[in-house]
């Protein structure tokens, strides 16, 4: 059972440290794997990952609850965006990279080239929240077309008026994730038709930090910004969430929408890329069963929407082969 995180009550802690103390007794501990001569020797070493921001909280939660039950073997974690992530996995630098978007072409190529094979595993599913200042009281939704004349390239949009008639002729400050973000690559395509295709003027920020983001927009009532669902649910009192009507109905992110894909084009899914060399090692190779084991418990914990438990099964049946 996973712990609850800031907010465990003083009997719960007697109690765990009660049973830790007979389970000590008892021959408990760390995880152990079978060594040369089938002796037992508990699991050490340093899983490093990076990667995307936003799938971070679910791989940092599953590593904290992983060290609790393996105290030897460490697992740092960065942050520097989907495709710095790739770029470090792809020179042997990290065990795994998060991803909130499936490995490009060029990217599979340049592993091709190197000799890396590698997993692709589904972790959970995802939205992109488009969100504005609580003090925007004037817009009820965003179409699709109103985003793009937004986040477009050589885009004319310099006040709200410029998006919809009638909404005030006050500048627009906006806010993008950085250009390594597997957001902006999703963002992008889905709404400019090509990934990496953004306006790049004085009236756009770009930052590689998504608390970043979300300060801004907070801060500024002419603002608007976007970045993965979880990162709105973390922040839900400083921002206002913006409907997207999609062309066939007006949809508000939510689990229920990005899970069933009403939430589209908006909605995806999310990623962790594994090396098959680092696989072999036991420590990988036992955080990759803990990881999909428990990811379904987990993701709604940290604002995700999780796959149905045979997809689990399915990642981890993959992995076994």
């Amino acid at each position: 059972m996973f712990r609850n995180r800031g907010r465990k009550s003083a009997g719960i802690l007697v109690l765990i440290m009660m049973l830790s103390t007979v389970l000590a007794a008892c021959g408990g501990g760390d995880k152990k794997t079978e060594g040369e001569n089938g002796a037992s020797t508990a699991l050490s070493g340093t899983i490093e990952i990076d990667g995307s921001s936003t799938v971070h909280p679910m791989t940092e939660a599953i590593a904290e609850e992983f060290g609790a039950e393996n105290k030897d073997v460490r697992v740092p974690i960065g942050t520097g965006g989907t495709g710095a992530g790739f770029k470090r996995f792809l020179n042997g630098e990290i065990a795994i990279t998060n991803a909130s978007r499936p490995i490009k072409d060029k990217e599979a190529a340049e592993a091709k080239e190197k000799g890396i094979e590698y997993h692709e595993v589904t972790v959970a599913y995802d939205g992109l929240a488009v969100v504005v200042n609580p003090e925007n009281d004037f817009i009820d939704k965003l179409t699709i077309d109103e985003l793009k004349k937004i986040y477009e390239p050589d885009s004319k949009v310099k006040t709200w008026a410029d998006v919809r008639e009638g909404w005030p002729a006050e500048e627009i400050k906006i806010y993008s994730p950085g250009t390594d973000h597997g957001t902006f690559d999703y963002f992008t395509e889905v709404i400019n038709g090509e990934a990496q295709v953004s306006r790049n003027d004085s009236q756009i920020t770009f930052s590689a930090d998504t608390n970043a983001i979300v300060q801004g927009v907070a801060g500024d009532k002419q603002s608007i910004g976007y970045f993965g669902f979880s990162f709105y649910e973390e922040n839900k009192d400083k921002l206002k969430l913006i409907p997207i009507d999609n062309g066939t109905a007006t949809v508000t992110a939510s689990a229920e929408t990005i899970k069933d894909n009403s939430y589209a084009p908006l909605s995806r899914p999310l990623y962790i890329y594994v090396s098959d060399k680092e696989l072999e090692r036991p420590e990988v190779k036992a955080f990759m069963d803990f990881y999909l084991s428990n990811a379904g418990a987990l993701a709604s914990e940290v604002g995700f929407v999780a796959l149905p438990d045979e997809e689990y099964q399915k990642e981890k049946d993959k992995l076994a082969q």
